[in-house]
């Protein structure tokens, strides 16, 4: 399973835009736009959900699962429990407080 936060998070470390994600995984901007609009863990069809995956993976992204390791070790990173829970923080360039919700 993959979430949304994940799908983000992932073509940021990849430094790509939705677009290339699409053309990555042969998917269309509005599939990648709504799996990233999810709240939580992307539904889908699962041939699209594969291709989505198999995509990252060739391109070098390890998706971690809740409280799972990192098989092949390395750098990574991840979001705390806690933050996830709703915490509060205050965005490096922004004047506002931001919650998170889970």
């Amino acid at each position: 399973m993959i979430t949304a936060a994940q799908l983000r998070a992932a073509r940021a470390l990849l430094g790509i835009d939705q677009r290339e994600l699409a053309e990555m995984s042969d998917l269309s901007v509005p599939t990648i736009q709504r799996m990233e609009a999810s709240e939580d863990v992307i539904r889908g069809n699962v041939d699209s959900l594969m291709k989505l995956i198999g995509a990252l993976d060739a391109a070098g992204i390890e998706l971690i699962g809740e409280g799972a390791v990192s098989q092949d070790g390395g750098r990574g990173v991840r979001l705390k429990a806690s933050a996830a829970s709703g915490k509060t923080f205050r965005g490096r360039n922004s004047k506002t407080t931001t919650t998170r919700a889970a």
